[in-house]
């Protein structure tokens, strides 16, 4: 998403337990990336598009913008779920903050979003993290960090500008039209698209899964955790804005350093720390608002909404001289005659 995330609910690359033979047992390692994210698609596609249907309205966007999204949301969810089979998991928590100053560049160009240099300097912080994660990752030897970590990094880099790319997307299309169409339009694109892909490149590795218990229910309980998220993006995008939502998802940086300290009890290069530090810090500078900028933010809402009441009251009387107009009443008003912005038009 929208994803979406996107959009941006991660996960390891799928491992199930099959009993080969009654006294072994063996660890079987899914590599399917493409169809961990098939069935959320078709359960957005399912729950918004008969939510759709139901409402029998035209689309207010072209299918083809849709279309696009969905390969670029399929594309970021393909590549940072294949980039756990390089690099460590508390790599790619990390670099995938990436994705804010994307964010904040596409924001910029696009959607003419105004960004002081305090909120840059913050960036700048979360970008020196990002830095220390890829040099530990590159030099740091005595911890497991995957088998080609540089690789993996590059992956998940790749990946977070293609989520920026959808988050910002996402965020222009849920404020212009209404957030039903958007995830309807992203999971039918996305299924067809995952589809396709799929039988590209994952058709073997699925006919050799011996599907179980032990191998349905991650992909069933990934799609579901991912459906809620993309379910829960649009809203947070239309009141927040992509950059806040990327920022909040850094959150998780701190929930992958404890579980893999404590769950998986394995040893973290204490270069993660500072990195994990001068993100926290980015962070705080980017968020904090000084009363200034809260009162010239509550001015500035305010004049808009007088703005928008005025715009309304306009209309309002436009629409009652256009109906006086076409009723042929004898008090017809000429549109040269209409007031412009309150002040007596000059013929």
């Amino acid at each position: 998403m929208l994803p979406q995330f996107r959009s941006r609910v991660h996960s390891c690359e799928l491992i199930t337990e099959t009993k080969m033979q009654p006294p072994k047992s063996q660890h079987i390692s899914i590599n399917a990336p493409t169809s961990q994210s098939l069935l959320n698609y078709i359960l957005l596609a399912l729950v918004y598009g008969g939510i759709l249907l139901y409402r029998r309205q035209p689309l207010t966007t072209k299918w083809y913008y849709y279309l696009i999204l969905g390969i670029i949301d399929v594309e970021a969810n393909y590549i940072v779920v294949k980039s756990y089979q390089y690099t460590s998991l508390t790599s790619v928590m990390l670099l995938d903050c990436w994705s804010i100053p994307c964010v904040i560049v596409l924001t910029w160009i696009f959607l003419k979003t105004k960004y002081g240099f305090r909120k840059f300097f913050g960036v700048g912080v979360c970008v020196a993290g990002l830095i220390l994660v890829v040099f530990s990752d590159v030099h740091a030897s005595d911890r497991a960090k995957g088998p080609k970590p540089l690789k993996g990094d590059l992956l998940v880099i790749v990946g977070s500008m293609l989520y920026a790319c959808s988050n910002v997307t996402e965020e222009y299309l849920v404020k212009k039209n209404n957030r039903i169409e958007l995830m309807a339009m992203l999971g039918i694109f996305g299924a067809v698209i995952s589809g396709i892909q799929i039988s590209i490149l994952e058709r073997e590795e699925l006919h050799s899964i011996k599907w179980n218990a032990g191998a349905v229910f991650p992909f069933i309980g990934f799609a579901l955790a991912m459906f809620l998220f993309y379910s829960t993006v649009p809203t947070v995008l239309k009141i927040c804005g992509a950059t806040m939502l990327n920022l909040s998802l850094l959150t998780s940086d701190m929930w992958a350093v404890l579980i893999r300290i404590f769950a998986y009890h394995e040893k973290v290069d204490w270069m993660y720390f500072v990195a994990f530090a001068c993100t926290a810090g980015g962070l705080l500078v980017y968020s904090y608002r000084s009363s200034k900028e809260a009162d010239d933010t509550a001015q500035v809402t305010g004049a808009s909404d007088e703005q928008s009441r005025v715009g309304d009251e306009e209309s309002g009387i436009q629409n009652q001289v256009r109906s006086s107009f076409a009723g042929g009443n004898d008090d017809q008003v000429s549109y040269k005659e209409l007031p412009s912005n309150g002040s007596p038009s000059k013929n």
